[in-house]
């Protein structure tokens, strides 16, 4: 019996990594050149970060923002009411076996990184982080 490669802790393989470059490459030029006939999807500039494929390649989850963040409700909604267009455009594009069903999810690398860097300006964390802990000083006699 074949296993999950995700459920033992590993990564994407190769082919679910390149399958969702294809296809992330492919949605941003779709989004880009307004190939979509809504009007309420083509106002919005949408960056596509990244795609993550499913293990069969039947689905591609697709991490989206609008650019500047602003009504990246409204952006998502947009999206997944073309979702059946956009899943035609992309696959017409490409040469895959299977059509893959496209999932729309806001794209939070952002502001985890703008977390990540304010907790890293605040004081008390700076302070923590400068100080070397105890296991890493050497000892008398040690030549590290």
């Amino acid at each position: 019996m074949a296993e999950n490669r995700n459920s033992q802790g590993r990564g994407p393989s190769q082919r679910q990594l390149r399958v969702g470059e294809l296809i992330r490459r492919t949605l941003s030029d779709v989004l880009l050149r307004a190939d979509v006939h809504d009007p309420d999807l083509n106002r919005h500039s949408i960056t596509v970060g990244e795609v993550r494929m499913s293990t069969d390649l039947k689905a591609a989850t697709a991490y989206v923002l609008p650019l500047g963040g602003r009504d990246a409700q409204e952006a998502l909604a947009a999206l997944r009411r073309n979702i059946p267009e956009l899943r035609h455009l992309v696959t017409k594009k490409m040469t895959l076996k299977y059509a893959p069903q496209l999932i729309f999810q806001l794209d939070e690398t952002f502001d985890r990184m703008d977390e990540t860097r304010r907790l890293f300006e605040d004081e008390r964390v700076r302070r923590d982080v400068e100080t070397p802990d105890e296991d890493d000083m050497p000892e008398d006699g040690d030549d590290r």
